[in-house]
């Protein structure tokens, strides 16, 4: 049986910023194929830190990464951080 979603991707753009940053970086993993244990080992050769898939799941439940481990995830899985400036509400 096959289920078909016609949804726009402005739309899923604007579900997934509305993750939280654990739910992203989980649903990124899964879309490349790669585990947490992967992706640990590969921060450790990136960076010279030890890493470990407890570490990495305790901190995106803790919500404590660091920015540098942020930009190190987005790296290894392949994408960038893009800040944009947004019109200020009034």
């Amino acid at each position: 049986m096959s289920i078909s979603f016609n949804i726009a991707i402005k739309d899923l753009i604007r579900i997934f910023r509305m993750l939280t940053a654990r739910e992203q970086v989980k649903f990124l993993l899964l879309k490349e194929k790669m585990t947490i244990t992967e992706l640990a080992d590969e921060m450790s050769r990136q960076t010279g830190r030890s890493y470990t898939r407890q570490s990495i799941s305790s901190k995106l439940y803790k919500g404590t990464l660091r920015y540098d481990e942020v930009t190190a995830i987005a790296e290894i899985l392949g994408y960038e951080i893009d800040f944009k400036k947004v019109p200020f509400n009034q």
